[in-house]
């Protein structure tokens, strides 16, 4: 299979089954033309997180890694009204766009946009934990640390999802010296060996190439 068969299907299913508005058109085309890196979710990945959202039924949800905020729309329209969204963006040109999509997409209300390192900010959200849902798709070297505050920040029933982890298959070599590709592979051996973590990981084909994620839930 080639990159041209995985995009045309991803253009399939996409056209059938993904309701991809003009707030979310324009939040991807907006990220592009400000020069952003083509970072975020596909189409059909942002629908799956939505759906992911809803069948939990999450209230409150914890994004680590906005970018242009294209997968906090998505989220933050599975939420009830009365729900909120934190996501942690470290670039302020990323934040300043994400939280104009935002707003173009009529979610501010739902969505807390918290500029800085990650790792100095998730001290600072207890006092909003539990998190029904949390997602990471920021630096990878990071990961494990990130899940260690997910998992202070979460209660049993929580997901914890992990994007970016396959590495183009980069993650079977255990010798590489991409930062990278340790982040992530020292992130599964963590979930892998937690006692309050089940968990999977499923790889992706599509328009973004060949990649996958880890989903994880909190068990007690």
């Amino acid at each position: 299979m080639t990159q041209q068969t995985w995009t045309a299907v991803d253009a399939y299913f996409d056209g059938l089954l993904v309701d991809e508005d003009e707030a979310l058109t324009a939040a991807a085309s907006d990220s592009a033309a400000a020069g952003l890196p083509a970072h975020q979710v596909a189409p059909n990945q942002g629908k799956l997180l939505h759906l992911l959202a809803r069948i939990r039924g999450a209230r409150t949800v914890l994004e680590i890694g906005t970018l242009g905020g294209y997968s906090t729309i998505w989220l933050a329209r599975a939420l009830p009204e009365d729900g909120r969204l934190v996501t942690l963006e470290v670039d302020e040109r990323c934040a300043d766009i994400a939280a104009a999509n935002i707003a173009r997409a009529g979610l501010d209300h739902l969505v807390d946009i918290r500029r800085g390192r990650a790792v100095d900010l998730l001290p600072g959200l207890t006092g909003l934990a539990p998190f029904d849902l949390v997602f990471i798709d920021a630096d990878k070297p990071s990961n494990p640390e990130y899940l260690a505050w997910a998992l202070k920040l979460t209660r049993p029933g929580s997901v914890i999802i992990g994007d970016n982890v396959v590495r183009d298959g980069a993650v079977v070599d255990p010798a590489s010296s991409d930062p990278r590709v340790q982040g992530v592979r020292r992130f599964t051996e963590l979930i892998a060996e937690h006692p309050r973590l089940t968990a999977t990981a499923l790889q992706t084909v599509g328009g973004k190439g060949y990649d996958g994620f880890v989903m994880a839930l909190v068990t007690d």
